[in-house]
């Protein structure tokens, strides 16, 4: 990797984040720190939505960023949007839907897309998460299901919170996040097999804030966080290494 050559006169690297990658973060951030001499300050919000942290909110209220790191579709518009250097897309990993249940509660077959829907349909109270697996399930799985006027009413949409929070509070009686994000989460049990035509990758990419001044200290934390130093512990977390090359080093 390259020199990340930081002076402490610049502060920390401001560094945002939407939830799939916050468990990895959170794990990797000091090791980085603690290795390099350099801090990083971070930040959470979904990618999408106006709730008070969303990063679209925090956009708008003037805070600014030298990373990001975001389901890819929302890096690619907030690159359009001019918040994001273009050329400084990092696929870092790719991750998967999960669905869960409070522990000790009957485990509902999901298994194919006609139990799937049957679940969906008798089960009590529905929640996804308010990023990119949420769109999809409301915008693309539920209308291929048959199902989207009844999902309108029952299923709820969660802004500024783990899914899986909601479900130990018993607020929801089945749920669906990325899987890292439910990982974390005492209390509940994931569910092994959804439907595989219901499922859905995603990528989760780094690009470097328009406004940056730490311009050299960011590609340096991407490079990080796309090192085979990082993939064991992001592996860990549940998601999946992509070890793709920074841009900026693709030419040399």
């Amino acid at each position: 990797m390259n020199n990340p050559n930081a002076p402490s006169s610049l502060g920390p690297l401001r560094v945002i984040t939407s939830g799939a990658f916050a468990a990895a973060l959170k794990e990797l951030v000091p090791i980085y720190e603690n290795q390099y001499h350099l801090k990083v300050e971070l930040a959470f919000g979904s990618s999408i939505g106006a709730a008070h942290d969303s990063i679209p909110t925090r956009l708008s209220q003037g805070e600014k960023f030298d990373v990001f790191i975001l389901a890819g579709s929302a890096l690619d518009s907030f690159i359009q949007q001019g918040h994001i250097q273009d050329n400084t897309r990092l696929d870092l990993v790719s991750s998967q839907i999960a669905a869960a249940v409070r522990a000790g509660d009957p485990e509902p077959d999901i298994s194919t897309l006609a139990a799937l829907k049957n679940t969906l349909l008798t089960v009590g109270r529905v929640a996804y998460s308010a990023s990119a697996s949420g769109t999809y399930l409301s915008t693309e799985l539920f209308p291929q299901l048959g199902i989207a006027d009844e999902m309108a009413v029952k299923a709820k949409k969660i802004f500024s919170e783990r899914v899986g929070t909601i479900l130990v509070r018993n607020e929801a009686d089945l749920g669906f996040q990325q899987l890292s994000e439910l990982l974390p989460i005492s209390g509940i049990k994931i569910l092994e097999d959804l439907a595989p035509e219901a499922q859905r990758s995603f990528f989760f990419s780094a690009g470097i804030g328009s406004q940056t001044n730490k311009e050299h200290q960011a590609q340096h934390l991407i490079e990080f966080l796309a090192s085979p130093e990082a993939a064991m512990r992001i592996e860990k977390t549940g998601l999946k290494p992509v070890m793709a090359k920074a841009p900026w080093l693709v030419a040399t």
